[in-house]
């Protein structure tokens, strides 16, 4: 950028960048400014107004307004996305029509932090091209090495004075600092987002003679993927196996619980054991490891061909069966100590499961509402009433919002089974 008093010209618009010290002598003769000491509050109370979040586009509106604040006119930011994307004036405070040419700002956004040879780096710049009724300049967003955009601000009628542009630029040195930490939070994000749709892998597919639909809700903006996990298995004989499991805790360390869960769940169930034992040995291998949480979880191996269902759970709310006139009910299960413990003593519950009869499998955060016992919120689920012949998705979508589980506090995760009857099938389409 120009040094002191050095005029360059922009070859892409010719707007001329000129340093305000030129005249900073005539503007700091001025008697009306405040004092030091209400400088420093209005400085203050500016600097506490920005960067309250994590997010780039709120931290410039709370800059631009903080600016108008502190010194009047309006304000907007030009931000540079890349070294060759810079965007046009964003969040703007104030009469858009008193900013000065976005152009001039834009090449100054696209300069900005790469001065001439030998000159310095200019806290801010005043716009060459205002009528002299106006004043307008850009200052630089800048933290350590990291040019971010520019802040630009204009004022119409009083001349910018020196302190003025001293404290707006110690205002956009602030807010460059929040938006480095927006974006390296957005970074990271990014990269976990990335992390957790890795984590997000598709249940198995069940046997043709079973009907399943999902859902899953993590819980909290921007999370994809937390500790609550459903998972089927095919079995011989026609059978399913299926799953839902819940880690403690939330968000990425949860969910890479779940993985190793899940995946050891995917190991042993393919030797085709009882649903007791395949707790219990998932039991044993999660509690060898120091670091691992513990989880609950329900296993329910569905046989169509014999009509019955056997349950096994280890700390895991039961399940809902609905019955084909739309009751439902909750199916006792034994329940043993959560995975990890290495406590062992898990048992099987037989149930029938007739064709046409819905299974529903789920994890706590769909029922479990703050201050409420867990029995009142499991009458609250198995009072749920259910049109005659809804399809699985239509069930689920049904729980979901009878129960707000859209504004519940943990992950849920839901899974409905139904065995598929092929005669009936027949039926129907004969019909």
């Amino acid at each position: 950028m120009a040094a002191d008093g050095r005029r360059r010209a922009d070859s892409g618009d010719g707007e001329a960048l000129t340093s305000t010290k030129t005249g900073a002598a005539a503007r700091a003769a001025q008697t009306d400014a405040p004092t030091a000491g209400a400088r420093l509050a209005a400085l203050r109370d500016a600097l506490a107004e920005i960067g309250n979040t994590l997010e780039e586009a709120t931290t410039c509106g709370e800059l631009t307004r903080a600016a108008v604040g502190l010194a009047g006119g309006t304000a907007a930011t030009v931000l540079r996305r890349s070294d060759k994307t810079v965007s046009g004036y964003e969040a703007i405070a104030g009469d858009a029509d008193a900013l000065p040419d976005v152009r001039w700002a834009t090449a100054v956004a696209r300069e900005a932090g790469a001065p001439a040879l030998g000159a310095p780096v200019q806290h801010w710049l005043e716009y060459a091209g205002a009528p002299h009724t106006r004043a307008a300049l850009c200052l630089p967003l800048t933290s350590g090495e990291d040019t971010y955009g520019v802040l630009v601000w204009a004022r119409s009628g009083q001349p910018l004075r020196t302190w003025e542009a001293e404290l707006l630029s110690l205002l956009a040195e602030r807010a460059a600092s929040h938006i480095r930490h927006a974006r390296a939070y957005e970074t990271v994000n990014r990269t976990a987002g990335d992390l957790q749709r890795a984590l997000l892998s598709e249940p198995g597919r069940p046997h043709p003679n079973l009907d399943i639909a999902i859902r899953y809700l993590p819980a909290g903006g921007g999370v994809l993927v937390g500790g609550d996990w459903c998972e089927t298995v095919r079995l011989h004989f026609g059978r399913t196996l299926l799953v839902v499991g819940d880690v403690m805790g939330h968000g990425l360390e949860a969910a890479v619980d779940m993985n190793a869960y899940r995946s050891s769940l995917r190991y042993i169930a393919s030797a085709d054991l009882p649903p007791h034992r395949v707790l219990r040995q998932m039991d044993e291998i999660s509690s060898r490891e120091a670091d691992r949480r513990p989880a609950t979880c329900l296993l329910a191996s569905v046989d169509p061909g014999r009509g019955q269902i056997t349950l096994a759970s280890a700390g895991h709310l039961p399940p809902v069966l609905i019955a084909t006139d739309g009751e439902a009910m909750l199916l006792p299960v034994p329940v043993g100590p959560p995975l990890g413990t290495g406590l062992g003593g898990y048992e099987s519950a037989t149930h029938r499961l007739s064709p046409g009869q819905t299974l529903v499998l789920f994890t706590d955060g769909l029922v479990e509402r703050r201050g409420e016992d867990i029995d009142d919120s499991l009458a609250r689920l198995s009072a749920v009433r259910f049109p005659a012949g809804d399809g699985l998705d239509d069930v689920l979508d049904t729980i979901l919002e009878r129960l707000d589980a859209r504004h519940a506090e943990d992950d849920v995760a839901a899974l409905a089974a139904r065995p598929y009857s092929r005669a009936a099938s027949a039926d129907a389409a004969s019909r």
